[in-house]
Order: C-alpha cells, then sequence, then structure tokens
C-alpha cells in the first residue's frame, strides 16, 4: 500500500512540475562581465540586466572587472570554463577583449555585447545606444547654448572624454564635433578623464579654467565627471549658471545637477532599454537562430536592428534632458523601473 502511495505521489509531482509554467525553471546561467562599478550607469545596469534576464528566464551573475583589462581577461577565461548559456560583455578595451571573445565563441558559448560596440570580431548580438547620435543630441543642445548666451553660435567648449580605450566616448566625440564643425567660431579642447576616473575630471575642469577662464560651456561624458567638474568650478568661486555644463549618460546625479541649477543639459544613455534588448534577444542568442533586422518596439523607444560585419546589431535612441522634462520618470536617472514586463522576441 506504501508503495501504491509514493508511487502516486511520483506521478503527481511529475504532472505538477509538467504543468509548472516555463518561465519558473531557469533557462540557465548568463554571466556579465561589467567593467567597473564606479558610477551609477555601471550599477544600474547589473540591476536592469537581472531584472530583465529574470523575466525571460534566465539567472544573472556578474563580475566587476574594475576597470582592468587583465582582470576582465582572467575573468573571461574562467567563464568560458564554466559553460555558461551566455556572456554578456561590456568590454573595459575592446581591442584587448577580441581574443577571448573569440575563445568564448568557440567554445559554443555566445557572446552578446553590451553599451559597448566591438567591431573587429563577431559577436553574437550588440545592444548599445546609439553614441554617434548623443554627439549629435548634445551639439544640438551646445549650439542652443551658446546662441543664448553669445548672441551667436560661438565661444570656448571644454569637452571632457572618459577613457580612450572606450569606443562609448570615441563614438560620442565624432558626433559631437562632426556636428559641431559646422560653427567655426566655436573652439572646443578635448581631454580625456583616463579610467573615467571623476578626480581626472575635476583635475581637467581645474587646470583648463586656469589657463582658460572664458570657458563658455563644458561638456563631460558621464554624469559623475560632472559631479567632479562642478566641485572644480565651486573651488574656483563658481556658481551655477556661471559655466554652462552638459553631460550624456543621463545617470541621478546628472538629473540632481539639472534640479540645482549647475547642469543644463544632459543626454541620456537609455540604459533601461538597452538592458531590455538584451533580454527580449538571448533565446535566439543561446539557441544560435536567426536574428531579423528591422524596427523593434523596446520599452517605447523605436529601435532599429541591422546586420553588421559583426553580428546583429541594435541601436537605441537616447533623449535631451533638461529642467523642464528632468522628473520624467522615464529617464532612467530617475530610478523607476519600467512596471511592464519584457518578452522574448519569437
Amino acid at each position: 500500500m506504501k508503495r501504491i502511495l509514493l508511487a502516486v505521489i511520483g506521478i503527481l509531482a511529475l504532472a505538477f512540475a509538467t504543468l509548472t509554467p516555463a518561465f519558473a525553471q531557469s533557462k540557465g546561467i548568463v554571466y556579465y562581465m561589467v567593467p567597473t562599478l564606479l558610477d551609477e550607469f555601471q550599477t544600474g545596469s547589473v540591476s536592469a540586466l537581472e531584472l530583465f534576464l529574470k523575466q525571460t528566464g534566465y539567472d544573472m551573475k556578474t563580475l566587476n572587472a574594475d576597470n582592468k583589462t587583465d582582470a576582465q581577461q582572467s575573468q573571461m577565461n574562467d567563464v568560458i570554463a564554466l559553460k555558461p548559456a551566455a556572456i554578456i560583455l561590456a568590454a573595459v578595451d575592446f581591442n584587448a577583449l577580441k581574443p577571448s571573445i573569440e575563445a568564448a565563441r568557440a567554445a559554443g558559448i555566445p557572446v552578446v555585447e553590451f553599451d559597448r560596440q566591438i567591431t573587429s570580431t563577431p559577436s553574437d548580438f550588440t545592444s548599445v545606444a546609439g553614441t554617434v547620435e548623443i554627439g549629435y543630441v548634445a551639439a544640438d543642445q551646445a549650439e542652443k547654448l551658446l546662441k543664448a548666451k553669445n548672441g551667436s553660435v560661438k565661444g570656448k567648449v571644454l569637452q571632457v572624454l572618459g577613457d580612450p580605450g572606450d569606443p562609448y566616448t570615441l563614438d560620442i566625440q565624432k558626433g559631437f564635433e562632426e556636428k559641431m564643425k559646422a560653427f567655426p567660431d566655436v573652439k572646443i579642447i578635448s581631454l580625456p578623464a583616463m579610467q573615467w576616473e571623476a578626480s581626472n575630471a575635476g583635475t581637467i575642469v581645474a587646470d583648463q579654467m586656469l589657463a582658460n577662464p572664458d570657458i563658455d560651456l563644458i561638456f563631460s561624458h558621464a554624469a559623475h565627471l560632472s559631479v567632479a567638474a562642478v566641485a572644480s568650478l565651486e573651488a574656483a568661486g563658481k556658481k551655477p549658471g556661471d559655466v554652462m555644463l552638459m553631460s550624456s549618460n543621463g545617470a541621478p546625479v546628472g538629473l540632481d545637477l539639472i534640479r540645482k541649477g549647475w547642469l543644463n543639459v544632459e543626454v541620456e544613455q537609455p540604459l533601461y532599454a538597452q538592458a531590455a534588448a538584451v533580454a527580449m534577444f538571448m533565446d535566439k542568442v543561446v539557441k544560435k537562430e536567426e536574428i531579423k533586422p528591422g524596427e523593434y518596439d523596446v520599452l517605447g523607444l523605436k529601435s532599429t536592428l541591422t546586420k553588421e560585419a559583426w553580428g546583429p546589431n541594435i541601436k537605441i535612441p537616447g533623449a535631451a534632458i533638461t529642467k523642464e522634462n528632468v522628473d520624467n520618470p522615464a529617464f532612467w536617472g530617475n530610478q523607476k523601473p519600467p512596471t511592464d514586463t519584457v518578452k522574448s522576441v519569437e
């Protein structure tokens, strides 16, 4: 009798497991190789990817390289040995990580590039903000600000880049300077904040305000660099509005600086949508299915997926944030994750 009862329980358990929705069972572990956790975009990317991947059935583990290329290379070797469902890579150095990407794919592990586009070798999917386009939007905003201050589009701009080994900042610089060529009366001074260190940006601003006290506008390629810029301006006796400021990732600290009157514009990097796009296509990436180019709606943003020499590439637009729209909850800097559930692309 006892044996029959156990058999019945076993059959019921099997039936229950069969009827349980697929999302309750993990489809596998995805490793996210984050370059650093120094700024709010990177910490936000961890929680956003984890949230959306969970919604499409995946567990995620994160490894932080602390902005060290050799550490990320070593982490890639370790993760390849674990044979995860996929690797999401935001590379510290896009050239140095090429062999690691090729090693992972040779081992049958798909690699997704997040936020940093790597074009020197194929990968299975890339989700990026329109970084050159962010530069265009920043140039449009600079045009308006300089014209409002000086009566025409002229003056001096200090552009504080991130680390020059990072294509994110190089693309923004490319877009910004390309569009600003239309204004020959604008002088642009461009200097890199090595390793994306805020202290390096603070030193650049302090030194340049001494060498070029007539700087009209400072454009930093991340909000945390603007925080350091503001500290240097305050140390020099400046007040909000004395020097115009822009940043380009939409972090919470940037929105706070807008509310305090220091920052004129943040050009948002669409963090939530970038992470959601990875989750939407993860099934196809893991199963190595065809990913079709075209227009896709990613959290309400019209995004373009193209087939490039380095693989499927989705580019998601950003937007300018000013004091007029700073409280819009759609901006990731307001830290209100979308309530809509992400679904896998069929």
